[in-house]
């Protein structure tokens, strides 16, 4: 039996290790996961990031790994670039378990100081939705920027009937406040949550980009009278999708 002419089969040449960069786990994944660490169990909302060349020497990667890691991290909402000043721990979002309440009690349940922005105040013409809600073709336009520390949080776009509150008002004040110290809280009301894109409009008063995700909130309230509900607000209130959150309980 002739034995097999090694010299004519092809030599395999053995596979060189993988790279540091050619690993499961990439460079950027792990700093990634090194800097999520830090920023929720070491930092605070608020705090800033260490700078792009400490973040190299420390981690021993280059600049492009940090960016890659930060910019993950920004997109996930963990962190908030600031243009001239810097990368900052995001806010922790506000959570609402979608009950009957003001933005000024949300905000504080949350542990965050509520405060409002005046931006549009009129009598005019209301939008068909409102106007149906309100039995009224003219109403109060009351469109108020709100701020949670500081931070914005959400536009509020609502109408209220001619005559219930003065023009001459304290607008950052709570309006479910000002309404029921005129005998006409509200006690009811009729909510829908969708998803959208921000409008350049509330994108420019919200400080995120046009089309960045939102929650929109549709809402119908009542006041209870003498003979009955009255419809006594319609609101349309638009939050940042990484500045807010809904919490329910859901049982069989």
């Amino acid at each position: 039996m002739t034995a097999p002419d090694t010299q004519s089969l092809p030599q395999r040449q053995a596979s060189p290790p993988p790279s540091q960069d050619q690993a499961p786990t990439a460079k950027h994944e792990r700093l990634r996961a090194e800097l999520a660490r830090l920023i929720t169990q070491e930092l605070s909302p608020g705090d800033q990031l260490p700078g792009e060349r400490r973040l190299e020497q420390e981690h021993g990667v280059s600049r492009i790994t940090v960016r890659h890691a930060i910019a993950e991290l920004v997109r996930d909402g963990l962190l908030v670039r600031e243009h001239g000043r810097g990368t900052f721990v995001a806010p922790s979002p506000a959570r609402s378990r979608l009950h009957l309440a003001s933005f000024h009690e949300d905000m504080r349940t949350a542990g965050l100081a509520p405060s409002t922005v005046p931006v549009l105040i009129s009598q005019e013409d209301a939008p068909p939705t409102a106007a149906a809600h309100l039995s009224a073709a003219r109403a109060l336009r009351i469109r108020r920027l709100r701020l949670g520390n500081g931070t914005p949080v959400s536009v509020d776009d609502c109408w209220v009937p001619e005559g219930v509150l003065p023009m001459e008002t304290d607008w950052s004040a709570s309006l479910y406040g000002m309404l029921a110290e005129t005998g006409v809280g509200i006690t009811r009301a009729e909510q829908t949550v969708q998803a959208a894109g921000a409008s350049p409009e509330d994108a420019q008063l919200l400080d995120i980009a046009p089309g960045a995700p939102v929650l929109v909130f549709h809402r119908r309230s009542f006041s209870l009278g003498a003979d009955g509900e009255i419809p006594i607000e319609y609101s349309i209130s638009v939050y940042r999708g990484d500045r807010y959150q809904l919490s329910m309980e859901v049982t069989g």
